[in-house]
């Protein structure tokens, strides 16, 4: 039997309930498809940050990089740790260090979800470059305070990091359904964007079966709410793609609904999933949040481990649950019951 080292990080509040629920979904797919799962949980979060000073220990890098996955709960409690401090504690960090450069999030309307659109049919595959471009961290401030306070951030675009996601980019239309969006603002920022571009059209040559459409950041935007049936999948810049799924969030019904993948694609070190949605404090411990972006996250990883049918089976078991009413509304099922029905639609064990 295969086994696969998990580290969990559930974080900080409703990022433990959902990593609980998603764990007991991903523990009945193990066992319907004859595999194993070992767990090893860490308490890095927010609460961590504020009895050590910082959001993981010094080490946490190494530590993780022995697993097969990670999965990420939520971080995030903005009333005792500034959300700048506790992203660029873990999250980011994790990110860089393991180079999962392509954020991977699938944008579609479960069944039985509905969503603020008229527009049903839509299937889009979201991929964010996640490791440099806006959010590399480069910049600083000076005169801290004063009238003439001076605030830089710029943004880093090599020609490595652009090439190979929008490869990436490539790769997943070409096993779909072959149309791939590469959104910019390049009659604006005619330097980096105006690069990305170029960089397209270069990758397009060697993906000729592949139909390349370019576009701007807002009117992109306009069309992921008007038309996002014509989307198959899109590529974009960090600060892009950050932007845009949390929109493809909004159209599938909700962040209740929205997974996501962080991946280093040559599998060099563990990739991390997580659902995209925040912490939440407000309701941490209720048994209301909704575990189903998690469990999606957590299919996402089955599929990365390479349990294909497994992964499959659990997304089958989610729409199976959704169909029937459950998880489809906020605060209509608690947790429990939602990742039950999830679980027995799987064949396992309520």
């Amino acid at each position: 039997m295969t086994t696969y080292n998990l580290a969990l990080i559930p974080g900080d509040g409703i990022g433990v309930d959902v990593t609980d629920a998603a764990m007991e979904v991903m523990n009945a797919a193990a066992g319907r498809f004859g595999f194993a799962l070992e767990t090893q949980t860490f308490p890095w979060s927010c609460e961590y940050y504020a009895k050590t000073g910082a959001m993981m220990p010094d080490d946490g890098i190494e530590t993780l990089r022995g697993f097969d996955a990670i999965f990420l709960g939520a971080v995030g409690w903005p009333e005792s740790v500034p959300d700048s401090v506790s992203l660029h504690g873990l999250l980011l960090p994790i990110r860089k260090a393991f180079d999962q450069y392509a954020n991977i999030r699938p944008h579609r309307l479960l069944a039985g979800v509905e969503g603020p659109l008229k527009a049903e049919g839509f299937d889009i595959l979201c991929i964010r470059e996640n490791t440099e471009g806006e959010y590399s961290g480069a910049g600083g401030r000076v005169h801290q305070g004063r009238d003439n306070e001076v605030a830089v951030e710029t943004s880093i675009f090599t020609r490595q990091g652009v090439e190979r996601i929008l490869r990436f980019g490539f790769e997943q239309a070409q096993a779909r359904r072959k149309h791939l969006t590469s959104v910019t603002k390049s009659n604006a920022q005619k330097y980096s964007m105006v690069f990305w571009d170029e960089v397209t059209r270069e990758l397009a040559a060697e993906y000729p079966e592949v139909t390349v459409s370019h576009m701007h950041i807002d009117a992109m935007a306009a069309k992921m709410v008007m038309n996002p049936q014509d989307l198959d999948v899109v590529v974009a810049s960090n600060l892009f793609g950050d932007i845009l799924t949390d929109l493809g969030a909004a159209i599938q019904g909700g962040l209740g609904f929205a997974a996501s993948a962080n991946i280093c694609p040559d599998r060099s070190a563990p990739s991390m999933f997580e659902p995209v949605h925040g912490s939440a404090p407000d309701i941490a411990g209720k048994n209301i949040a909704n575990p189903i972006a998690a469990i999606w996250s957590g299919a996402q990883m089955l599929e990365h481990l390479g349990e294909g049918e497994a992964a499959a089976a659990v997304l089958e078991a989610v729409e199976t649950a959704t169909a029937q009413g459950i998880g489809t509304r906020p605060g209509q099922n608690t947790t429990d019951d939602i990742t039950a029905a999830v679980v027995a639609a799987l064949g396992g064990k309520a």
